[in-house]
C-alpha cells in the first residue's frame, strides 16, 4: 500500500539540521571509525622515526626533532587519547557481540563512559609515562 506522508517528511536520515539530530551512538561510532584512522596514520610516524633511527643520525634527529617538539607532544597526546578511545570502542562492540547492554538507554551511557574513559585513561598514561 502507497505511503500517503512520504512528501511530508524527510527522504534520508542524513539531512543534518531541522530534521536529523546526532545521537550519542551514531557520534561515538563515527568517532571509532576516525580514531582507529588517526591511529593508522600515528603508527606511520613511528615507523618513518624507526626507519630513521636505521638508516643516519643526521635523519634520526630530524625524526626525532619533529617528534620531540610541541607539534609532536600535541600529536603524541591526540594520538594516545585516539589509542584509548578506540580500545574502549571495540571493546563496546564484542560486549554488543555477546548480546550485553544493547538498549538504547546503555549504549548513549556506553558512548559518554567511552569519551570519558578515553581522557581519564589518556590523563593516567601522561602521569605515568
Amino acid at each position: 500500500m502507497a505511503d500517503v506522508n512520504r512528501g511530508s517528511r524527510p527522504l534520508s536520515p542524513f539531512m543534518i539540521g531541522q530534521y536529523y539530530r546526532p545521537q550519542m551512538t551514531s557520534i561515538s561510532s563515527i568517532m571509532v571509525r576516525i580514531t582507529g584512522i588517526a591511529t593508522f596514520g600515528f603508527a606511520f610516524l613511528v615507523v618513518c622515526w624507526l626507519i630513521a633511527a636505521a638508516s643516519s643520525a643526521e635523519a634520526f634527529a630530524v625524526v626525532d626533532g619533529i617528534l620531540t617538539s610541541f607539534i609532536g607532544d600535541l600529536l603524541m597526546l591526540l594520538a594516545t587519547w585516539a589509542i584509548w578511545y578506540h580500545m574502549l570502542g571495540r571493546l563496546r562492540h564484542v560486549i554488543w557481540d555477546l548480546g550485553h547492554l544493547i538498549e538504547v538507554e546503555i549504549s548513549e551511557k556506553l558512548g559518554w563512559g567511552m569519551f570519558i574513559g578515553a581522557t581519564v585513561l589518556t590523563l593516567l598514561t601522561i602521569i605515568v609515562v
